[in-house]
């Protein structure tokens, strides 16, 4: 567990000092150890260079050090993250004579890639990023986790004959640690998508150059950093498999969460008060053979607090419960490093950052969340919204398209507000846009999460754009949706989409780098693969239905509770942003978000962004803080890091 970074390129004093850098600059990820290898160079000096930052989670010893050097293959690996299964995959290799140094996963891991070769990948079941020299072949294999739950990046040189080919890390900001990309320009496509979504999405990054490595990605690399394979060693894509019935779910959820909790470190579990997080506190607290401790992250606002029913919830399920307290003062004192935890532009995240830091304080350093729930059982509005305009569609595929759109633009226009300029950036004003896609699920689905009306987006980007990005996503991204979701019906699909976009480019992105910040291993049971295999094996009545209560789980995952705990309206882990950005924020936004000359540098039209910020103070209707802050971290980042347009 950790941060990873390396180079292919010539073993010179340049280049690994570059190295060097990278690993310095992911310190905040791996605490514990830091280490560092360089292949034997050839004929003209190049090879392959792999830097490690050590969290240490399982193994705590010396002989689990990274880069980690097999003894008897003499290949390299180093790892960000966990293998849950190790201990069944290590008992088969030692049933066939194999022999480790260390108890951990990463050796075991190692082991089984050099044995197996590629194959190896599609037996892993945990969150991670890998990097694996064939000392052999003299090839390098880089891979990531089928949800994308661990980051990985990389970078090609574009002079053909300079001293390296790819440079690759845990963080964007290591690679511009690095030196070797000379100034870094801002990519006018990641600045787009930021003004869709709120943050980057793959296979773009926020700078121009740096790539992500996909979920369930695998590229192999020869010795001089040509690209030899990508491929997808696990997809979404619907399999053909037997249905399972509830005795079989149980049993899934409860092998998750079992392996999950898997450390030679105190683990905890991330107590919301939800259905997701109690699942895996119950779960947990029925397969553990340690005392398990729950943790919540209180608030002085009313509406947001909901320590108390998370405590009832703990003493219910008979964990040792732990609470802290964010104040206002607190959030804002604590503001600056909580927004340069972020990697990459994101209006999300924070959460994670503040709840982090406080389980550290308290002794956590490994916490069992229960994101991916809502993406994988219905929980989102999207699952009830999206469905109805499919409906909708087929009533009205007879009608004149023009009325259509006529009959949509009069209910847009009587969402206007009564003051102002700005018409609401809602949901439903977007209904004219929708019922140009009217048949297109995934245009459904961006234009439903999108934080601005398309024509407001045109004026926000200010003809920063040379080329569309088609419904607000790369090509690339688009494509792969469209293969995941081919044969799904409408309910599954929207999952996949959840999955994909939701939870892999926002939630996990940036879960991994806040809580990484604080050094804190976040882990995810109900974001497996195995575990979706599973649940995708329900009908959509079961698995679905009725809409956004999350039955399947409730019985799964509740079994012992008393239902009454849950008989509310259920929000989520959610902090005060909007009261907070109006009080105390507020004067650190207005600098920046009314500024022309701060502004521009980042590819946003200064007026647009004047006038957008004037409708949050004014209390335009639609105007979530969502939308002004997902513009105002842009703005941030980029002269933090000195990255422009």
């Amino acid at each position: 567990m950790g941060g990873i970074a390396g180079i292919i390129g010539r073993v010179a004093e340049s280049n690994q000092g570059a190295l060097r850098r990278m690993n310095d600059a992911l310190a905040h990820r791996g605490p514990d150890g830091e280490g560092f290898w360089s292949a034997p160079p050839d004929y003209r000096g190049w090879g392959a260079m792999l830097a490690h930052r050590r969290l240490s989670i399982i193994d705590l010893s010396s002989a689990a050090a990274q880069p980690m050097i097999d003894p008897a293959t003499g290949n390299v690996a180093v790892l960000d993250g966990e293998i849950y299964n190790y201990l069944e995959l290590r008992e088969k290799l030692v049933s066939g004579g194999q022999t480790f140094q260390s108890s951990g996963d990463t050796a075991v891991m190692l082991r089984a890639l050099g044995l197996q070769g590629r194959d190896a990948l599609r037996q892993l079941r945990g969150m991670f990023a890998v990097v694996f020299w064939d000392s052999r072949d003299r090839k390098l294999v880089i891979a990531r986790d089928p949800f994308g739950m661990k980051p990985l990046y990389f970078a090609r040189n574009p002079d053909a004959r300079g001293d390296w080919s790819l440079v690759f890390a845990s963080e964007v900001r290591a690679i511009l640690a690095c030196g070797l990309l000379g100034t870094s320009r801002l990519n006018p496509r990641a600045v787009a998508s930021i003004v869709w979504s709120g943050f980057v999405v793959s296979p773009e990054t926020a700078v121009v150059g740096i790539e992500t490595v996909w979920p369930g990605q695998l590229c192999v690399f020869d010795a001089s950093g040509k690209e030899e394979l990508s491929e997808y060693y696990w997809s979404a894509s619907r399999k053909d498999s037997a249905s399972i019935g509830e005795p079989q779910l149980v049993k899934a959820l409860e092998e998750s969460v079992r392996l999950h909790l898997l450390s030679d470190v105190p683990v905890g579990v991330f107590l919301s008060a939800g259905v997701d997080s109690t699942s895996i506190a119950n779960l947990a607290q029925k397969t553990s053979r340690v005392p398990i401790h729950t943790f919540t992250l209180a608030f002085e606002e009313e509406g947001y607090n909901e320590s108390n029913i998370a405590k009832q919830i703990a003493d219910a399920i008979g964990t040792h419960h732990h609470e802290g307290v964010l104040t206002e003062k607190q959030f804002i004192s604590q503001l600056e490093a909580a927004l340069n935890s972020l990697d990459q532009p994101s209006f999300d995240g924070l959460n994670s950052y503040y709840i982090s830091q406080a389980s550290r304080e308290a002794g956590i350093r490994v916490a069992l969340v229960g994101t991916g729930g809502d993406e994988l059982f219905g929980g989102y509005t999207s699952f009830q919204d999206l469905p109805k305009l499919l409906a909708f569609s087929k009533y009205a595929k007879w009608a004149p398209q023009k009325l259509l759109r006529s009959l949509a633009k009069q209910v847009s226009a009587a969402m206007q507000p009564a003051r102002g300029t700005m018409p609401p950036q809602t949901r439903w004003a977007k209904l004219s846009e929708m019922i140009e896609h009217r048949d297109d699920l995934l245009w459904l689905y961006q234009l439903a999460y999108a934080l601005f009306l398309p024509d407001f987006q045109l004026q926000l980007v200010g003809g920063v754009l040379t080329e569309p990005i088609l419904d607000g996503l790369p090509t690339a991204m688009h494509s792969r949706l469209v293969l995941e979701t081919t044969a799904r019906s409408p309910l599954s699909a929207i999952s996949v989409m959840e999955h994909r976009l939701f939870l892999g480019e926002r939630l996990l992105r940036d879960a991994d780098a806040t809580s990484m910040a604080s050094s804190i291993e976040m882990r995810l049971p109900l974001v497996d693969q195995v575990l979706f295999e599973n649940v995708d094996r329900l009908s959509d009545r079961e698995r679905y239905l009725p809409l956004q209560k999350k039955s399947a789980l409730r019985k799964a995952g509740l079994r012992g509770l008393d239902p009454k705990l849950f008989e509310r309206p259920l929000t989520g882990f959610e902090m005060p942003y909007d009261r907070w950005l109006r009080r105390g924020v507020c004067k650190i936004m207005d600098q920046s978000m009314r500024d022309p000359e701060s502004v521009r540098p980042t590819g946003l039209n200064p007026d647009a962004v004047c006038r957008l910020w004037q409708a949050f103070l004014d209390d335009a209707p639609g105007m979530y803080w969502s939308r002004v802050w997902a513009i105002y971290v842009l703005i941030r980042w980029c002269h933090r890091h000195h990255v422009y347009i």
